[in-house]
């Protein structure tokens, strides 16, 4: 199938059982009741007291284990842009010679009140130096459940520094901190404050090279990190080829097979790629140039029938995604919550989106605070989840779809947000 026969059916018929779009079918489970939640005396007035970065542990953590070696998560090899430069890895995550170290991971916020009401968020890579020492002042003395006001508070006082990257990421995670307060003052989860479902449960995509694991665990659709760029020459391109064949032999014809570039490529291999993957059927690829590059975006866009092409999980605030919409960039959006404003923005990000006609697909979507946004989300999508590295006793993949509401049904494996007050963070603060 051609992409513009996908982008047909998608268009005519969102509820097709192909595209990501269909599967409304299977989401007939009823809601379970909601217990009955404290309500904080709201009416008494909350006061934001402090905003601090914590540490934050499981309370109910999976069991230790030692992974598969060699599985994805273990390796993480894959292209990268830095690629280009022989010297470095090809390992995207800790260990490679070109990440940052741990210390430049996520974070997360808390703010606190006047009430002994707190809330959290998790900010993105590289937030913390930003959250105390700029966005305190500004929401300290503050009522709390002015969220909307509050963020552009924090967007007009940073603008002269920040307006994407590491701001806009410590904004994200003072953003969701507000919404899990708004949460429990008024004693509901967050997919009510922000309208209530529209469905009842959401499919779920697999993120990892590791297949035959997602396959095992239920999953029908699966996401690869490719393997090699163009700096691996056509050597590499078959390898690339050879990768997705053999996982399409594994999934079937009707499971669907998405690909990760990482923002490695250029628009000559892209096409290249698309062209040696069309027999595969692969529903999109992601990320192919580095996120800057609209024209270059908007030119594959015109140019590739054989797949989607998809972005936006470097992509920052309601303004960089006019941007993609303006040069036509790509047909899928993929904006990451904890990075491109919050809660607060991601809701503009997805109004854009539907008056557009563009699926949005958020990066890390099945995380337990984008979660609930999607529920909200008027067109049906999927949620994208990563299992626990295999290797493990059975009792950790058992546990991690526990604490994810997770369940099987015709179209793989489905995820719930919380029903607690907020956003149902199950960890403690450990510092």
């Amino acid at each position: 199938m051609t992409r513009m026969n996908q982008q047909s059916e998608l268009g005519t018929r969102r509820l097709s059982r192909r595209g990501f779009l269909g599967i409304a079918t299977a989401l007939a489970s009823p809601s379970k009741p909601v217990v009955a939640q404290q309500v904080w005396p709201v009416e008494s007035g909350l006061e934001i007291t402090d905003v601090r970065l914590v540490r934050t542990r499981p309370r109910n953590p999976l069991p230790a284990y030692e992974a598969t070696p060699g599985s994805y998560w273990t390796t993480r090899e894959a292209a990268r842009p830095i690629e280009i430069h022989g010297e470095y890895t090809g390992k995207r995550g800790p260990g490679s010679k070109w990440m940052p170290d741990r210390s430049l991971g996520s974070v997360t916020v808390e703010v606190s009140t006047n009430k002994g009401l707190k809330g959290y968020g998790r900010a993105g890579s590289a937030a913390g130096p930003f959250v105390e020492p700029a966005l305190k002042r500004l929401l300290v003395g503050k009522n709390p459940l002015a969220v909307e006001r509050l963020w552009d508070v924090m967007w007009r006082a940073t603008l002269f520094y920040g307006r994407a990257g590491a701001v806009v990421h410590a904004i994200s995670g003072a953003d969701l901190a507000l919404w899990d307060i708004v949460g429990k003052a008024f004693g509901v989860p967050v997919y009510k404050l922000a309208g209530g479902r529209t469905w009842d449960r959401l499919p779920c995509y697999a993120t990892g090279n590791d297949v035959e694991q997602s396959l095992e665990f239920g999953y029908t659709k699966v996401k690869l990190a490719l393997q090699y760029g163009p700096a691996d020459g056509r050597d590499g391109l078959k390898k690339n080829v050879e990768h997705v064949k053999r996982t399409r032999e594994l999934v079937g014809p009707d499971g669907e097979i998405m690909i990760d570039c990482w923002m490695a490529l250029n628009e000559a291999y892209t096409i290249q790629l698309a062209e040696a993957l069309e027999p595969y059927r692969v529903y999109w690829l992601e990320e192919v140039l580095m996120p800057d590059e609209y024209e270059g975006f908007g030119r594959l866009n015109s140019q590739i029938t054989s797949t989607f092409l998809a972005t936006g999980e470097h992509e920052y605030t309601r303004y960089g995604f006019g941007r993609l919409a303006h040069y036509g960039a790509v047909d899928i959006w993929q904006p990451d919550i904890n990075w491109c404003g919050g809660m607060s923005e991601m809701r503009k990000i997805g109004s854009m989106a539907l008056e557009r006609g563009i699926p949005l697909v958020p990066h890390a979507g099945g995380a337990v605070d984008c979660i609930h946004y999607l529920a909200t989300f008027p067109q049906l999508t999927w949620a994208e989840t990563t299992i626990p590295a295999p290797g493990g006793p059975k009792r950790v993949y058992e546990m991690f779809a526990e604490q994810r509401r997770m369940t099987r049904g015709p179209e793989g494996v489905y995820i719930q947000p919380s029903e607690e007050p907020g956003f149902g963070w199950d960890f403690e603060v450990a510092g």
